[in-house]
C-alpha cells in the first residue's frame, strides 16, 4: 500500500452537526460530504443491522425480546447500541411509567425509510451473487 493509498483509507474522527444528531463523533474520510459515506457510518457495526432488521420483522419489541432475538449480543452492547439508534432517529424508545417498568422499541418513520434502502440494496446484492454463481 503506497503512502497515498494509506492517506485515503486513513479514517479520522470528526463531528457531524445536525438537528437530529447534536455532537455525535462519527469517523469518515475523504468522503466528507458524501451522502452515503455518511448513512452507512450511521448503520456500520457488528448490532446495529441485526437490531433494525428484527424490529422490522416484528413492529415493536420490548428490551429482553430483541436480547433472545439477536444471539450473542451481551446487555452492554445491546443497551449501548440501542441508545445510539435512537440518537440517529432510526429508532423510538417508549418508556411507560407502571410497576414494573416497561420499555418499548419500534422503528421510527425514518427507520422504516431505511428498511426500504435496506431491501433495495439486498436485492442488488442477491443480484450480484446470483452473477457470481453463475460464472
Amino acid at each position: 500500500m503506497t503512502s497515498m493509498q494509506f492517506f485515503l483509507f486513513k479514517e479520522v474522527k470528526t463531528k457531524y452537526w445536525s438537528d437530529s444528531m447534536n455532537d455525535k463523533e462519527l469517523y469518515k474520510g475523504p468522503l466528507d460530504n458524501c451522502p452515503l459515506t455518511f448513512a452507512l457510518n450511521l448503520i456500520r457495526g457488528k448490532w446495529r443491522l441485526p437490531i433494525i432488521w428484527i424490529l422490522s420483522k416484528n413492529g415493536t419489541m420490548r428490551y429482553n425480546e430483541l436480547k433472545r432475538g439477536i444471539d450473542g449480543i451481551t446487555n452492554m452492547m445491546l443497551t449501548q447500541t440501542l441508545k445510539e439508534l435512537e440518537s440517529y432517529d432510526i429508532i423510538n424508545r417508549k418508556q411507560f411509567m407502571e410497576v414494573p417498568p416497561r420499555v418499548e422499541y419500534s422503528l421510527t418513520e425514518n427507520g422504516e425509510n431505511l428498511i426500504l434502502a435496506l431491501k433495495v440494496l439486498a436485492n442488488w446484492g442477491s443480484k450480484m451473487k446470483n452473477r457470481g454463481d453463475s460464472e
